[in-house]
């Protein structure tokens, strides 16, 4: 049996968790910033937060170690409470509070940008704040649609900046992700592989409708749809579950499929493209005709009923040029080695690798990993091929002196670390958008319910311009991209 990895580096800190996650103590907080702070550079950057609740709140925080929370923004004025209070356990001045972001991103002591709002703001605000001069780390997935990843593609070429994409598997985890990719790169599994990413089925127990209601006076409901079409507000389109609806999310497709296809794309040789052919199936709570009709216009959200509409029980199977093949499976329960719920299976004609995650605990299983635990000559070529792919960076998880850089993320900091050296991120825009593409890919045909031909480098489906009305979605002035 291979190795199965739980924080193996940090067993001497059982007692501390990733920050953000409340479970820390102030002094304890207080005492390891301080420690961590002496490392960080000279010069502190200054860093503008939007979006500043849950998952927004985190990355802020992670920011806030290597420079100052200048400002905040959120429409959502009930979330500056709680900002505020963490905050305090990182600095002792308050950030100046927005409800707008673009005013906020006119202030010159902005340097940095984290992206922590729900996916269908990203591509505006990603090229808001590249144009405004500032660098951006921002949520996954990057955008809600093919045609705003393009546009942000573009925008970041043309920029020069620094983006990077919080797609942690790629920095964390000890690095079980990234010694599959490097695996399956190196030869070890064979030459023609088959990446089968395991998925939930969906986020809820059962459809409910839930009541409309008007939204309450700290959330400006107008600036949170944005670019989309405005939408009936009830608390489950909000803060809470916006990704199982369809205006808004892909549910768990680009949810925790933004992590595992991205790793899948990147150990079969295909981050930069994108498959040929696309055959897929899943069930839509309000029927496909209706949610085609939703996703392109033809219909408002306040003409359906106000239950979650992503979709469920699903697999779908995209072929690449280069003869290899992603399963993305929703149907069915991962393989009996897993001991987490969802993660990625890596087969060839050589032997397999299994990877998955559930908070602190990781895996790294299979006849590959099996072979590399008995054999020292091989763990160091995988090292070394890992830190190739790591764009020749070192992983600070390799460096135990460094462990305190581990907190609270090891991707964060490859962030900040590109930032001074203007080097590519290690979750670059490019590869980011082709993974998330894939996703996107397969939920359009699941959604017409027939195979799709694709052309990876004109990013458009072959004659079929039914398909490919789904690239983008109707936006709203002032806030389309």
């Amino acid at each position: 049996m291979a190795k199965m990895y739980n924080v193996s580096r940090r067993d001497a800190l059982k007692t501390i968790t990733i920050l953000g996650s409340g479970l820390l103590t102030a002094p304890e907080i207080t005492a390891m910033s301080s420690k961590m702070h002496d490392k960080t550079p000279e010069k502190d950057l200054g860093i503008l937060a939007i979006g500043v609740n849950r998952r927004g709140l985190a990355i802020a925080l992670s920011a806030c170690r290597y420079g100052k929370m200048i400002a905040c923004c959120d429409v959502d004025t009930a979330t500056f409470g709680l900002f505020q209070k963490r905050l305090r356990e990182y600095q002792d001045e308050d950030a100046v509070y927005y409800t707008d972001y673009r005013a906020a991103l006119e202030r010159k002591d902005v340097d940095i940008v984290t992206i922590g709002t729900p996916d269908h703001w990203h591509a505006r605000m990603i090229i808001d704040a590249i144009e405004a001069g500032k660098d951006v780390y921002v949520e996954k997935p990057m955008t809600l649609t093919i045609d705003e990843g393009i546009k942000v593609c573009e925008a970041v070429k043309k920029s020069g900046r620094i983006v990077q994409v919080g797609t942690q598997q790629r920095s964390e985890y000890e690095g079980v992700f990234l010694k599959a990719v490097a695996c399956a790169q190196m030869g070890l599994l064979g030459k023609t592989l088959k990446a089968t990413v395991y998925l939930p089925s969906n986020y809820w127990k059962e459809l409910a409708e839930f009541p409309i209601t008007d939204p309450p006076d700290s959330i400006n409901w107008d600036k949170w749809c944005g670019p989309i079409q405005k939408m009936p507000y009830c608390p489950e389109r909000a803060h809470r579950s916006w990704r199982s609806w369809l205006e808004t999310g892909y549910g768990p497709l680009t949810d925790w499929g933004a992590h595992h296809i991205d790793i899948a794309n990147w150990a079969l040789g295909v981050a930069d493209t994108g498959p040929t052919e696309i055959t897929a199936e899943g069930t839509f709570p309000l029927g496909n005709e209706l949610s085609y009709q939703i996703l392109v216009g033809e219909k408002s959200s306040f003409d359906i009923p106000n239950h979650f509409s992503t979709v469920y029980n699903y697999k779908a199977k995209l072929n690449f040029e280069n003869g290899n093949a992603i399963i993305i499976n929703g149907q069915d329960e991962p393989p009996e080695i897993s001991k987490v719920p969802n993660g990625l299976l890596i087969d060839g004609e050589k032997g397999n690798i299994w990877i998955g995650r559930r908070g602190n605990f990781q895996q790294f299983e299979g006849s590959i990993p099996d072979k590399i635990e008995k054999d020292k000559k091989l763990q160091q070529k995988v090292d070394d091929k890992v830190i190739e792919l790591y764009n020749n960076r070192k992983p600070i998880w390799m460096d135990a002196e460094l462990l305190w850089d581990i907190l609270p993320t090891a991707h964060m900091k490859n962030f900040i670390d590109c930032v001074y050296d203007r080097s590519k991120p290690i979750s670059d825009v490019f590869t980011h958008h082709r993974s998330n593409s894939a996703v996107i890919l397969a939920h359009a045909s699941m959604l017409l319910k027939r195979k799709l031909s694709w052309n990876p480098e004109k990013q458009k489906f072959v004659n079929d311009e039914e398909a490919n009305r789904l690239l983008s979605r109707v936006q709203r002035e002032p806030y389309k991209v």
